[in-house]
Parts: structure tokens; sequence; C-alpha cells
């Protein structure tokens, strides 16, 4: 067995090094700690890792994988509270970026898609106490703003 604690980073592959860099400081406030092209390494507010995030620069000639391909589905990060969640919502419409949302009983998550189409959620995790029914289930269910907002 290998010891795994977390994950550290990821590394994504993009088009273009730059608009790849804006996206994900603009959006989600990451701050560049190194470029050396064709890669940039960044990292995420508050964060003690190095880097959480690598960008790794094919060219603007990359070619997105074919639809149903195998590869990363999607990163998810986790943010504290419900109301820091629908604000990053409305943040990935004005960005053109939303691309959906589900309550998953203990978590509650908002989808989006960078340039490149590197899917990614932002998520909330509720307390284990709350998770009830949910310990052993990952269900795709609708998400009640009316309802979270209110908590």
């Amino acid at each position: 067995m290998i010891p795994v604690q977390r994950l550290n980073h990821a590394v994504l592959f993009v088009s273009d090094l730059e608009r790849s860099v804006d996206f994900y400081s603009r959006l989600f406030g990451f701050t560049l700690v190194a470029k050396q092209p064709p890669m940039a390494f960044l990292r995420a507010k508050g964060s003690e890792n190095h880097h959480d995030l690598g960008l790794l620069s094919l060219g603007s000639d990359a070619q997105r994988p074919p639809e149903g391909s195998t590869g990363l589905y999607h990163l998810a990060w986790q943010l504290s509270t419900i109301q820091e969640l629908a604000a990053a919502r409305e943040e990935l419409r004005k960005a053109g970026a939303y691309t959906g949302e589900s309550d998953h009983g203990a978590t509650k998550s908002v989808y989006g898609a960078d340039p490149d189409g590197n899917e990614f959620e932002l998520m909330v995790l509720l307390p284990r106490s709350q998770w009830g029914a949910y310990e052993k289930q990952a269900p795709v269910m609708p998400l009640d703003w009316a309802k979270e907002l209110k908590a």
C-alpha cells in the first residue's frame, strides 16, 4: 500500500499559457509562482503548497481529446461556505465558464470549464455529522439554492 495523504497539485495541458494563467488568476485568485514557458505554476490563496496548479502549454494547434476519451474528468476545489459557492456560480456565468450544478448529498457543487475545456468542480463539503444517509451514497440531485442559502 502506498500511504497517500492528499492531492498536492494537478497539471493541465493547455493551448495558450497566457490565456490560462489569466483565467485561473482572474477567476480563482491563483497567484503566479513561477513561469518557465511552456509551463506556469500557480498557488491558491491560503495554500501551503508550493503550487496547486501547473499549466503546460502545447501551443495553439493542440487538439482537445475527443469526447468520451479516457483521461481526467475534472478537478474539484473546495470552498468554505454555500454563499461562496453561490457567488462563484455567478462569477462562472459572467466568465462564460459555467456548465452546471448538483447536490451530491454530502457536497454541493457547481461546475465549469476553462478556455481549453478542462472541467472543474467548485464544492462545499458538509460537516460529516450532516452526511446521514449520504455517508455511503453519491447521488446527483438538483441543487436547491433557496433551501441551501436559507440554512
